[in-house]
């Protein structure tokens, strides 16, 4: 999962993306890139890292003009590599920058047609650079020496029809604007919106609301899937539905997890969506378990906490906070390496004794991905004193890899992977686990939006909404993740020789 953001203004622009990156860095910590255009020179600095540690004042400085792009990084392979940092850029045609937000499905195909039909090489392993590759190919094959909103639409439109997967993207072109757009699906989001100066109107586009209204712009609308919006250099103002069959299917995923609460996805408010899956899950307990013996609710910090109260309230139950954050530690789901998240739970969560001493507790989080930190954390409770550790889980299982960018692409890694739920209770260590069913789930989230056609619901029940997903790809991407974590681990290996040998 990556953030983005883009700005078309009448003043300087970088501290505005700055602050929007910072917005933003929940959704990606590896690594944070601007770039910036300013009288048709463009100005980049990218890096692995925070945002905070990515950018100094010598590189803000360096960061002029009134238009620019910005992106966090979460890297979906489970690694790490400065030369993924994003934005991208091409020289060809007119000089295009690009963030991405997703991932593709038919990347390798495409790497070999923009080879052998496109003559354009590709010079990391990202699906973002091919994307970038792929629209800018579409957009110098129009053969003029300037680009208009038209040109801009019939190059997104080729896009869609070439490119599979999930994709929320704002690209840069040099001299003459940002252009946003999404996959037919919108199975990744991105918003507009605008505001009003006395030098006339700027516009910015962002992942979440959160991002565009914390930096005093109104929020105008989501992206819809399909759709591009084009803002010239002068501010105005074009958008195009550019797919020919756009169906809205949503991540529910960001509902549950990666998204802030106080933002709003396609008309949907994840704080409230968040509270209605809090208040069926605690329907399902009473229904499953109407003499139950709970005597404390306590979240897993930050995520939970919101379905976490209206459950408690439901069941009658008093609501507690049990765990101690340390924020100056990174979130584990998004940190690259297993053996990383595992050594990072303690450091990153300490429990109050005093809440769970003689107490049946039960503890509730967003998921259950691969069930390592659920375990630990069961077992720090049990060592703070808790009599009985029940766990509730504001998601179903999650059975199935996520190929549309969110880091769990291996069904190995999955704790609900071949196992029901009375042996994922037994594997995390509970005396007994619940989890939402999907129904309630999607009924939690499209209560704020009856329009929402279907959620990206693959990765609890293998649906994948793209079509294109098969078991052979589902393979290879498992394939290829086994060889990185080896070449990682190689790499680690070999670092720690040459440390020793020239100790």
């Amino acid at each position: 999962m990556c953030g983005i953001i883009g700005i078309v203004a009448k003043q300087a622009v970088n501290q505005m993306l700055y602050d929007g990156l910072t917005v933003l860095q929940h959704r990606g910590q590896d690594a944070a890139g601007i770039v910036t255009c300013d009288n048709g020179r463009l100005y980049l600095r990218k890096s692995n890292g925070l945002v905070r540690d990515v950018f100094r004042t010598s590189h803000m400085l360096r960061l002029t003009g009134s238009m620019g792009i910005g992106h966090v990084r979460y890297p979906t392979a489970g690694c790490s590599s400065s030369a993924e940092a994003q934005p991208f850029y091409v020289n060809s045609p007119y000089g295009i920058s690009l963030a991405h937000n997703g991932n593709l499905t038919n990347d390798e195909q495409l790497k070999v047609d923009l080879f052998r039909a496109d003559r354009r090489h590709i010079n990391t392993d990202s699906d973002s650079e091919i994307l970038l590759n792929v629209f800018a190919h579409e957009l110098q094959d129009k053969g003029k020496l300037s680009v208009e909103a038209d040109d801009i639409f019939n190059a997104v439109n080729q896009v869609h029809e070439r490119c599979k997967g999930a994709y929320a993207c704002v690209a840069m072109i040099t001299g003459f604007g940002i252009v946003g757009f999404r996959d037919p699906h919108g199975i990744r989001p991105i918003v507009f919106g605008k505001r009003e100066t006395d030098n006339g109107t700027e516009y910015i586009m962002a992942s979440e609301s959160v991002a565009v209204q914390s930096l005093g712009f109104d929020l105008v609308r989501d992206i819809e899937p399909g759709e591009a919006v084009f803002i010239d250099i002068d501010g105005n103002l074009f958008t195009k539905q550019c797919a020919a069959n756009p169906v809205l299917s949503p991540c529910i995923f960001e509902h549950v997890y990666f998204a802030r609460p106080d933002s709003i996805m396609d008309n949907i408010s994840v704080y409230k969506a968040r509270l209605r899956m809090g208040e069926k899950l605690a329907k399902k307990i009473l229904r499953a378990i109407p003499n139950h013996d709970i005597d404390v609710v306590i979240p897993i910090p930050d995520t939970s906490r919101t379905s976490a109260l209206p459950l408690a309230n439901k069941l009658g139950v008093v609501y507690r906070e049990g765990f101690v954050k340390n924020r100056y530690i990174g979130r584990t789901f998004i940190m690259p390496g297993q053996k990383q998240r595992k050594k990072s739970v303690r450091q990153k969560l300490n429990a109050i004794d005093l809440e769970f001493k003689g107490k049946n507790v039960l503890l509730v989080d967003d998921s259950i991905v691969r069930g390592t930190t659920s375990k630990q954390i069961i077992q720090m409770a049990r060592e703070a004193g808790a009599r009985k550790v029940y766990f509730a889980s504001a998601a179903p299982p999650v059975r199935y890899p996520n190929v549309y960018g969110i880091d769990m692409p291996s069904k190995t890694e999955l704790v609900g992977h071949d196992r029901d739920e009375a042996q994922i209770c037994e594997e995390i260590g509970a005396d007994w686990l619940v989890y939402q069913d999907l129904e309630d789930l999607i009924a939690a989230a499209k209560y704020g939006n009856p329009r929402v056609a279907q959620f990206d619901s693959s990765v609890f029940n293998g649906e994948y909404v793209t079509g294109d997903v098969t078991s052979e790809y589902l393979s290879g991407v498992q394939k290829r993740r086994n060889d990185a974590t080896m070449e990682k681990k190689r790499e680690v290996d070999n670092t720690i020789i040459e440390l020793y040998n020239s100790a």
